[in-house]
């Protein structure tokens, strides 16, 4: 049973689409920003997938008795956030008389906004959705393996 869950790999049970508008900015404490400034606005579209990691599982998570099964499944976890850079655009951007491009730069502000996309995932209970989802999934699964009861916890 435990060798059947473990070649699940990982079981993503949620996925938050999110569209941002990020904000990024260089400047020096002692110019002002038209002389030495960097700024650009960016809105983004990004998505963050969520599950559980079923390398982490071990035999002793795993009680049969009977036809009863009791699983303790691995904490939910975020397994994946990206940046769509299709439907990611450059708002505006505006540079300083003095600046040189940085080429560099919108790649720090998607950074930035892949961060910022997480954090928001997170407040809106990605996890607590994942680990629900995931319980469910495992208990419908199980039940169809001929288990009279399953519980996951």
């Amino acid at each position: 049973m435990v060798e059947r869950i473990q070649r699940l790999q990982r079981m993503e049970t949620v996925v938050f689409n999110m569209d941002k508008v990020v904000t990024g900015e260089k400047g020096n404490p002692f110019l002002p920003d038209f002389l030495v400034g960097d700024r650009m606005l960016m809105i983004v579209h990004g998505q963050i997938v969520a599950g559980i990691d079923f390398s982490q599982f071990r035999a002793s998570d795993v009680h049969i008795t009977g036809r009863e099964i009791h699983v303790k499944m691995p904490p939910a976890r975020v397994l994946l956030t990206r940046i769509d850079n299709a439907r990611t655009r450059v708002y505006s951007r505006s540079t300083g008389l003095l600046v040189a491009v940085d080429p560099n730069f919108e790649g720090q502000v998607r950074l930035q906004a892949e961060g910022e996309l997480l954090e928001e995932a997170s407040r809106g209970g990605i996890l607590t959705v994942a680990g629900q989802n995931a319980r469910n999934t495992l208990v419908s699964l199980l039940l169809g393996l001929g288990f009279e009861k399953a519980t996951v916890e």
